[in-house]
């Protein structure tokens, strides 16, 4: 079936859908939903067989809708409409939420349904994003595998939405939540502080404001601390702040200021965010990257032992690594090397592995081009330690999605780990070159033609055609605790003594048959600098267009291929 996503933006949720339709055997073509003209006149072009919609914050044309079977993939149940569907389910606690399949008609989210699904939402306040890449979008990808075995019955009629059961109760429609429905107060207690920035996160934050300054707030975590005035910063730790609150005390991770026109800026770590105003804040306790000190409860990395396995958990916002993230991974990946161990399981939060270079911090330093300098040799670093650990086994558990660098960064690992479901993006496409040692570990997995493929291509590959590539070694359940407990069964069979030698001896074997790694991160630097002291590929624009959100065209390589169409004038209304 010819296949067309009509999306806003290829997101990890769209790319999922992508991988999965072609693995199923279909012709999959991206559209990336610009206005309508422009809509329009791309599925004109390739004349789809269906139109599927899993992440669109667009109205869908008539002239398509009328015309092409159009289902509109809506992250609500059966009886939830409007465009803040999840921020009103993570500000209201909801305990149940769903997803559920439309075909798209005039009325916005009242078509008929295709095909629902409906799951218990987390017991901890999650952040918008992660519950979007978690359990919406594993219920979206069983819709739509749902809706495009239907679409293949052409007796198949899809259900009046008002003859569907109401699964959830209180659904409804909602309008757009706007920032008075999202307004905190710092004298108010701690979990509707944490549960409206969660319901925030990604798009478009909370507005507030944090030492004098009008910002939107993002990444919030409970604090352990109880004292201080109300909306005070306390603490600062791993460019994080801690701000007092009625009854205790909440963590931002991440703001983005408002400038005097009210205009936002870029979203940065709060400290950078707020440069001058927090000099002189004290630094909360650190135990040298091995996880949150117990009087502050913050951490983004964290280190524990478990008999012969040592556990480096990482979880930077959004996989995004600056140049100070990269230094820390590297202390906690030393401190872990440093144990009697025999493995080293180097493991990510379930919302990114890793996605490379910190693109928002470069972009809001006074020197980018530096900036971005020392945040490549600072996650050089942290890959040369993983390449070069041969007193332990080294297994990278990619529990969360990785793109760019972010995804080179595990394959130096003696086992790479992937979870189910995720999709690893292993190229460069922001006008670079590329570096994290990617031309020593990328053609060592799966050999030197499919690594220049792999770069040339620039396609979405998820876990279970990288197995099929040797990009990763072996992969483990979608479910995150049965995720968690293969990887522990993983670690311990990787234990053995004599595995652990023979891991360490054919490590240390391939390293004195190669060049030395110098040799590949000189090749590497040499034209990462012209990247980005030379801007000879457009890294500059590509980025700002990354920071602010530019919506681009879609590439050529996602388009769904012209075929001659079946119209030999305007397609009358009525449809086909």
């Amino acid at each position: 079936m010819r296949i067309l996503l009509l999306v806003t933006a290829f997101n990890g949720l769209s790319q999922r859908v992508w991988c999965a339709l072609r693995a199923g055997g279909h012709h999959v073509g991206v559209q990336i939903a610009d206005d309508a003209a422009g809509m329009i006149a791309g599925v004109w072009a390739v004349d789809p067989d269906l139109i599927l919609c899993p992440y669109l914050t667009r109205r869908v044309p008539a002239e398509v809708w009328q015309h092409w079977r159009t289902v509109i993939i809506h992250p609500g149940p059966v009886g939830d409409r409007g465009p803040s569907s999840l921020d009103w389910a993570i500000t209201d606690g909801a305990v149940r939420w769903g997803v559920t399949a439309l075909q798209a008609v005039e009325e916005m989210d009242a078509g008929p349904v295709w095909a629902t699904r409906t799951f218990t939402m987390p017991g901890t306040t999650p952040r918008k994003s992660a519950l979007y890449a978690g359990p919406v979008a594993d219920a979206v990808l069983e819709c739509v595998l749902e809706v495009v075995a239907k679409a293949a019955d052409p007796s198949f009629v899809p259900t009046p939405a008002e003859r569907m059961p109401v699964e959830v109760p209180g659904a409804r429609a909602r309008p757009a939540m706007r920032q008075t429905d999202r307004a905190i107060d710092w004298a108010g207690p701690t979990e509707p502080i944490v549960r409206r920035i969660r319901a925030a996160d990604g798009a478009p934050g909370v507005l507030t404001e944090v030492a004098g300054v009008p910002v939107y707030a993002y990444d919030a975590h409970p604090g352990l601390i109880r004292q201080g005035r109300p909306g005070e910063i306390l603490l600062r730790r791993e460019g994080a702040v801690l701000l007092a609150a009625g009854d205790g005390s909440v963590w931002l991770g991440h703001l983005r200021p408002v400038d005097v026109d009210g205009h936002p800026g870029i979203k940065l770590p709060a400290v950078t965010a707020l440069g001058s105003r927090v000099h002189g804040v004290a630094h909360a306790a650190t135990r040298s990257g091995r996880g949150p000190d117990a009087t502050c409860g913050y951490g983004q990395i964290r280190y524990r032992r478990t008999g012969a396995v040592g556990w480096l958990h990482v979880d930077f916002y959004n996989g995004a690594m600056a140049a100070g993230h990269c230094r820390r991974l590297l202390s906690g990946l030393r401190h872990a090397i440093e144990q009697d161990t025999r493995v080293i399981v180097l493991c990510s939060g379930t919302q990114a592995f890793s996605n490379g270079i910190h693109l928002n911090v470069i972009d809001g330093a006074p020197d980018p081009a530096a900036e971005g300098w020392a945040n490549i040799r600072a996650i050089n670093e942290v890959c040369r330690e993983i390449i070069t650990c041969t007193r332990q086994t080294v297994i990278a558990a990619y529990t969360g999605p990785a793109g760019a660098g972010g995804a080179m960064l595990g394959l130096g690992a003696d086992v790479v780990a992937a979870r189910s479901g995720i999709v690893l993006n292993p190229f460069y496409d922001m006008g670079m070159y590329g570096s994290e040692l990617h031309t020593y570990t990328l053609p060592a997995r799966v050999g030197a033609d499919r690594a220049q493929r792999l770069l040339a291509d620039r396609l979405p590959v998820d876990a279970e055609q990288a197995l099929r590539i040797g990009l990763v070694d072996t992969v483990g359940p979608r479910n995150v605790s049965g995720y968690v407990d293969w990887l522990t069964d993983l670690a311990a069979a990787e234990a053995d003594p004599a595995r652990v030698r023979a891991r360490c001896e054919e490590k240390q074997n391939r390293l004195a048959a190669s060049l030395p790694l110098g040799v590949y991160e000189a090749r590497e630097l040499a034209q990462m600098s012209r990247d980005l002291f030379d801007d000879r590929s457009g890294f500059a624009a590509a980025r700002r267009a990354f920071v602010s959100k530019t919506r681009h065209a879609t590439p050529d390589r996602l388009r769904l291929p012209r075929r001659s169409s079946r119209w030999t004038s305007s397609p009358s209304v009525g449809g086909r």
